[in-house]
């Protein structure tokens, strides 16, 4: 907050009605015996930092009162929500916890240890720029072992770790994880947080993002809302694709399931396909797959059936029944992994979004980097905390 505004001259002084002594019984004689002669209480009054009909957002609620001990400070918006906060230990101040976010109309009434009251309210005016998040996983949804939690930031997010304080996740067996920062694919910031191992099936999860208010640093904005989110892990069922046995195998709650050959891509060049543990980001199903998007000139367009997203760069798990002489015996696809239409449809009947999705042998092109899909997995835990702008201290849900 502005020095210049912290003192009562700066800020609008509340001077509440003064609490006076009424004069006692008395029969009023000249020598003015009976007067009650005690002085009467001085008003109360307090001054915020925050004063007028266009303050700045973006900053915390500070109330001071003048003389004497606050008891008690209750900061309401128009909509009778509180802002939190905490009296200081000498009686002085109080000080929300959370910042006062744009566009809010706010009441501020104190007392204090005399049992005075003063009131004021201010207004907060609307955000020069504003940020908004976009979040991964729905409300409500069940999703596999592997997948994350992943923001994504309209603008650009200076302060990190002013952000990540006020995000948290809450887990049904209190799983171990931790938030850290990439660049997404689109080269947008981005935070993701990860177990520090695969999620168990069955946990219940909720996530908070306490946002409002919250000043992204420059070039960001200022957010003006809260988020939330809350979903489930399902079956725990993990892919693993061999490029030299060219086969998918599927294991699901450790048990091994069906063996299907597949064809992926063509070893040696643009059309190899990434390798490493990836996740299911996406059911798609039936889609348009013009290689020119990817970079692959004219190598192909057309319409693909049961298609499942690996990369934000466009490696997908498909149905590819013109590739069909090959399953099993040779890469030669443009980076996808192919199989035939009746494999394809029942692994992605049986698939879940944030399935993992492993590629390992010779002829890749190497690990994707990790914000193009969720590439988190191919970093150790203590890799992963250290893109973590707090402590890379454990953080439990």
């Amino acid at each position: 907050m502005s020095r210049t505004r912290r003192t009562a001259i700066a800020g609008t002084a509340l001077l509440a009605a003064a609490l006076t002594a009424c004069s006692g019984g008395s029969d009023g004689g000249s020598d003015g015996k009976g007067k009650d002669e005690s002085k009467p209480k001085a008003p109360m009054a307090v001054s915020v930092n925050l004063t007028g009909d266009q303050v700045k957002a973006g900053q915390p609620v500070t109330v001071t009162v003048a003389e004497g001990k606050l008891a008690a400070v209750k900061v309401t918006d128009a909509k009778g929500a509180e802002l939190p906060g905490k009296i200081a230990d000498d009686g002085k101040t109080w000080t929300s916890e959370r910042n006062a976010p744009p566009g809010a109309e706010y009441k501020v009434e104190a007392q204090n240890t005399d049992s005075q009251n003063a009131t004021t309210q201010f207004k907060t005016g609307p955000a020069d720029k504003v940020n908004k998040v976009a979040i991964n996983i729905s409300k409500g949804s069940t999703v596999g072992v592997a997948m994350p939690v992943s923001l994504v930031f309209d603008n650009p997010v200076a302060n990190k770790a002013e952000v990540e304080k006020q995000l948290k996740v809450t887990t049904s067996d209190n799983t171990e994880g931790s938030w850290g920062w990439m660049k997404d694919h689109d080269g947008k910031d981005r935070v993701d947080w990860r177990p520090k191992d695969y999620w168990k099936s069955g946990t219940d999860v909720k996530v908070d993002m306490k946002l409002n208010g919250v000043d992204s640093g420059k070039g960001g904005g200022l957010f003006a809302r809260d988020y939330n989110t809350e979903f489930k892990i399902g079956k725990d069922r993990r892919v693993q694709v061999s490029l030299d046995t060219k086969k998918l195998t599927v294991t699901e709650n450790g048990q091994a399931q069906k063996a299907i050959p597949i064809s992926a891509g063509t070893p040696g060049g643009k059309k190899a396909s990434w390798s490493g543990k990836m996740v299911i980001m996406t059911k798609e199903g039936t889609i348009r797959m013009d290689s020119q998007t990817v970079g692959l000139d004219n190598a192909y367009d057309k319409m693909v059936d049961y298609s499942m997203r690996l990369t934000w760069s466009g490696m997908y798990a498909h149905a590819a029944p013109w590739n069909a002489a090959n399953f099993g015996r040779t890469n030669s696809s443009s980076g996808c992994v192919g199989m035939s239409d009746a494999d394809a449809k029942e692994f992605f009947g049986q698939s879940q979004v944030g399935d993992l999705f492993e590629v390992v042998g010779e002829g890749s092109k190497g690990q994707p980097p990790i914000g193009n899909g969720y590439g988190e997995w191919n970093l150790s835990f203590d890799e992963w905390k250290a893109k973590s702008a707090l402590s890379a201290a454990p953080q439990n849900g």
